[in-house]
Order: structure tokens, then C-alpha cells, then sequence
């Protein structure tokens, strides 16, 4: 059996900067994992521009911010297993995977980093009706087959979903020459960035149909038409305002999770709300030396804060290789009124410099004019005012360690309040 320092699970952004900080913070043997022919992971398929603008401070195309991680591995003491696909990991920090080149293997970590990235919710996640022809796929599908293998999928496209990479493949459809029929919001208000609602569909004369779902596909081979209804607050479907669109092809962007089977059948405790494990201010989870970052953790919707988190992660393997567990009293992070979920969801005191910890969650609604309030149970320790706050973007807070040195009892409360006069 082979023996590694650390293992990272998943050559994606995520993987490629975990791996890079903790080669740089002194891990020695560091091994990636990846089940695709290349390091990039999804990167690689998007095209477009946007990426990079936080950690590069420049703009960047996907595939460029990958390469410039991947330049940073091959340039490091860090090995790559391509085309391999991990089995099973074990509490005890086994990996048991298997590839072509080298067959099945058993290797063993003093650590191991999960940084699996997500997958897409799918048709059958979301039970939509009606018959199953050809045409129904993904929108993450739809980008691979377009940008990477040079497929176009569709001549005139239906969109459900406003999320990111929905927005995005609105505009990529339209400048590949496809009719873009439309794009259905099933609640009150887009999913995606503002900017994405922007770029993708204003500029480009594509219609919004807020609160509309699917109804019912029709076709026998291919897509013909499909029936679309209006929605009520609650997202059920309105009776009388169905209409028709004929279209080939319809693109499902309704959300996507954490790909999490290897992390349960480890141990890893995961989180209810995010799917993710759960994890303390450095990024580990209840296993010891275990450790997650990125979209398996929770969604992000910049892959600048998916590399900052996983710089902290490769930084926090060598803390444990080099040290050990930490100890100490723990807050348990809590989300209040009007927050989604928190990460982390645990903070180790005697972890905390000066510096503080950053708590990321996200909003389940559109808010105007409120006050991120953290309470410790009896008092606020601190609080930020926000003008504006959207499901779409996450927001992340730090709280000083001072601060945190004052909060009494073992829980932090994270809520949104409205702005005193406001």
C-alpha cells in the first residue's frame, strides 16, 4: 500500500488550490485524485468570461483560471492520478480506487481533502409530467456537448431554471444560432447572479417568465411543444394559465448538490441544508483529518471563493499533519431568522487569532435596508449593515477573534434583522 501525506479527492479548483497550500505550507507527499482525463473539472467547459476577478484580479475565461492551477501543480511536488475513480474512502483514511493505467488500488493518507464539486439536480429530481422524448437534458450537459465536444444540442430551447450556468447557456444557445424561447423562473425572482440576468438575458432580448413551471412535455421521439403554467407564492401551479411553446429541446437548471456518497459511506456527518458535511472554522469535518472545501461543501456561485476556501483547507491539512487534532471549546454556528444555512457550523475557540473566522451563508429571499446580526444567546457580538441581500449571492462576514473572546455560552447565532429606523 502506497502512503501519502495527503490525499485530495477531485482535480477541480477546489482540489488543484488545496493541493498547491498545502504543498506550500509544507506537506511533502501530496496526491490528486481525478476521474477525468484533465485537472480543471467543470472549468474547463465554461467559456465564458467573468472568472478569476477576485484571486487573480484579472478576467479570466474558465479554462484559463483552471490552467492557471494546474500550471501551479505541475510546477509543485504534487502527483496526479488521471482517469482514476475513488471507490471508497475509510475513516481511518484509506482510499480505494480504481483506473485502467494501474487497476484497483488501496492507499493510505495521513489526510485526505474531499473537493468532489456538485452535481445537477436532474428531470427526475423535479418530477416534472408528460412524455419522454429526446431533448431533455441538463444545462450543464448542454454546455459540455456544446463548448467541449462541439455538439449543438438543440435548435429551439425552452430554459427552466434561473440559476448560473442556466443564464449563462440562455446566451451560449443564442450566439451558437439556436432560438431561445424562453426562460422560466418556478419563484418570483431569478436564482442566478444579477449580472448573469443581465448579460445573458437583457442583452440579448431573451424572455424572463417569472413564477412559470412545466406542466407537461409532449413527443414522441424528439420534443414538440411543452405547456407551461403560471405559479402562485406558494410555486404550485395556477389552473387557466397554462400556455403552449413549441420547442425541441428544454435545458434544466434547477439546482445542484453537493456529490457527497463518498463522504457518507467515510463517516462524515453532513448538513441537512447544504448537503455538505459539516465542517469547523478550518474546513474539517467530524473525522478527524478529514477535510472539505469547495461545491462539495456548499454551492458557491464564484469560483474566486471556491480557491480562497481551499487555500484555507491545504493550509489547515498541514496545521493537523504537523500538530494534530485541535482541542478546546467549540461555538456551534447556528442560522436564525431569514438565513438558508451557515458555514462553518462549528468554531473551535482556541483555533481563532486575532485575525477572526469568516462565516458564509446565504439569504432565502430578497432583502433591502437589513443588518446581518451574530448574537451569542444574550447579545449581539457584531453586526454588519447590508443595503441589499439575494438568494444568488452568497455572503460571508468576518468576526474578529476579540470579539469572539467576549461572546459567553457555546452558541453563535447568525440572522438578518431589519436596520434600526428602517
Amino acid at each position: 500500500m502506497k502512503n501519502y501525506d495527503l490525499i485530495v479527492i477531485g482535480g477541480g479548483a477546489a482540489g488543484m488550490a488545496a493541493a498547491v497550500s498545502a504543498c506550500k505550507n509544507g506537506v511533502e507527499s501530496v496526491l490528486i485524485i481525478e476521474r477525468d482525463d484533465a485537472l480543471g473539472g467543470i472549468l474547463n467547459q465554461c467559456i465564458h468570461n467573468g472568472f478569476g476577478l477576485h484571486y487573480f484580479k484579472e478576467e479570466l475565461t474558465g479554462p484559463e483560471f483552471a490552467e492557471r492551477f494546474a500550471d501551479m501543480v505541475r510546477e509543485l511536488p504534487i502527483e496526479v492520478k488521471l482517469n482514476t475513480m475513488v471507490l471508497e474512502i475509510t475513516e481511518d483514511h484509506k482510499v480505494k480506487c480504481m483506473s485502467s493505467k494501474d487497476g484497483y488500488e488501496e492507499l493510505q493518507a495521513k489526510a485526505i481533502v474531499l473537493a468532489m464539486g456538485c452535481r445537477e439536480r436532474t428531470r427526475g429530481a423535479i418530477d416534472i409530467a408528460g412524455d419522454r422524448p429526446a431533448g431533455i437534458m441538463t444545462a450543464g450537459m448542454a454546455q459540455r456537448f456544446v463548448n467541449m465536444d462541439g455538439y449543438m444540442c438543440g435548435k429551439k430551447v425552452l430554459i427552466l431554471g434561473t440559476g448560473d450556468i442556466g443564464l449563462i447557456m440562455a446566451r451560449r444557445m443564442k450566439l451558437e444560432g439556436a432560438e431561445v424561447v424562453g426562460i422560466l423562473a418556478r419563484g418570483s425572482y431569478p436564482k442566478g447572479l444579477k449580472r448573469n440576468v443581465v448579460q445573458c438575458l437583457e442583452d440579448f432580448g431573451i424572455p424572463l417568465y417569472l413564477s412559470h413551471n412545466i406542466t407537461n412535455i409532449i413527443g414522441k421521439h424528439r420534443i414538440e411543444k411543452v405547456i407551461v403554467a403560471e405559479t402562485d407564492a406558494k410555486k404550485e401551479v395556477i389552473p387557466g394559465t397554462e400556455k403552449e411553446f413549441d420547442c425541441d429541446t428544454v435545458l434544466l437548471s434547477v439546482g445542484l448538490i453537493p456529490e457527497n456518497e463518498l463522504s457518507k459511506g467515510a463517516g462524515v456527518e453532513l448538513d441537512r441544508k447544504t448537503s455538505g458535511a459539516y465542517v469547523y472554522e478550518n474546513m474539517e469535518t467530524n473525522i478527524p483529518g478529514i477535510f472539505a472545501c469547495g461545491n462539495v461543501l456548499h454551492v458557491h456561485d464564484l469560483v474566486d471563493f471556491v480557491a480562497a476556501e481551499s487555500d484555507k483547507a491545504g493550509a489547515a491539512v498541514a496545521e493537523y499533519i504537523k500538530n494534530g487534532e485541535k482541542g478546546g471549546d467549540i461555538f456551534t454556528v447556528k442560522n436564525g431568522d431569514r438565513v438558508s444555512y451557515t458555514v462553518p457550523q462549528k468554531i473551535r475557540k482556541d483555533n481563532v487569532g486575532k485575525a477572526g473566522v469568516d462565516i458564509c451563508f446565504r439569504v432565502p429571499n430578497i432583502y433591502s435596508s437589513v443588518r446581518i446580526s451574530i448574537t451569542d444567546g444574550e447579545k449581539e457580538i457584531c453586526g454588519f449593515n447590508r443595503d441589499y441581500m439575494e438568494p444568488g449571492e452568497m455572503e460571508k462576514v468576518r468576526v474578529p477573534g476579540v470579539l469572539l473572546d467576549k461572546a459567553s455560552g457555546d452558541t453563535l447565532t447568525v440572522s438578518i434583522v431589519d436596520q434600526e429606523g428602517k
